[in-house]
């Protein structure tokens, strides 16, 4: 599976995300699990903002090397799973390319979906979309000018809703081969 992240400069929220899905993949031997992040409006070729790269190498990922990029329907169209930061975002990606919208949904969308009705799936997440969009799931602010803190806790909010999504997504934790419970007869 293929997710591409996104938000508007692509120096901070996407980063982020893409980066601990990065890592969650190569911690759980998930070779067929991979990300990309890009920007609604990017700084091209800016790398990570500081404060965000801290606070990915703070959740255990790697912020190296990385290089904003602009949101372009290639990008979109070789996405499986697209996650927004906002529903504007998901919109404008969504707009790009052709079938994008049953794949494209903002991360709190998706978390809110899997969790309420453990969708394991992206059709099922699409089916169990909320006829209103992503309404009551609110989006992953953006911490740009504010605060260390505000980026620590943008940096919480992402993976509190991405990880458990990843778990649900890639089977990760499922025991597949879990023991029967034995039935007792009395």
């Amino acid at each position: 599976m293929h997710i591409l992240f996104v938000c508007t400069g692509n120096v901070c929220r996407s980063v982020v995300a893409e980066r601990l899905t990065v890592a969650y993949a190569t911690e759980h031997g998930l070779g067929e699990l991979t990300a990309e992040s890009a920007g609604t409006r990017a700084l091209v070729g800016y790398p990570v903002e500081p404060r965000a790269a801290a606070v990915i190498d703070g959740l255990g990922a790697c912020s190296d090397g990385f290089r904003a990029r602009r949101l372009t329907a290639d990008i979109v169209g070789r996405a499986d799973l697209v996650l927004t930061m906002t529903e504007e975002q998901r919109d404008r990606a969504a707009a790009l390319a052709a079938g994008t919208a049953v794949k494209a949904f903002t991360l709190t969308e998706a978390h809110r979906i899997v969790t309420v009705t453990g969708a394991d799936t992206i059709a099922r997440l699409d089916a169990y979309r909320a006829p209103s969009g992503g309404a009551g799931a609110p989006p992953i602010p953006d911490p740009v000018g504010l605060s260390e803190r505000a980026f620590v806790e943008t940096g919480d909010r992402i993976a509190a809703a991405l990880l458990p999504l990843l778990d649900v997504l890639t089977g990760v934790g499922r025991d597949r081969c879990a023991p029967v419970p034995e039935v007792v007869h009395r």
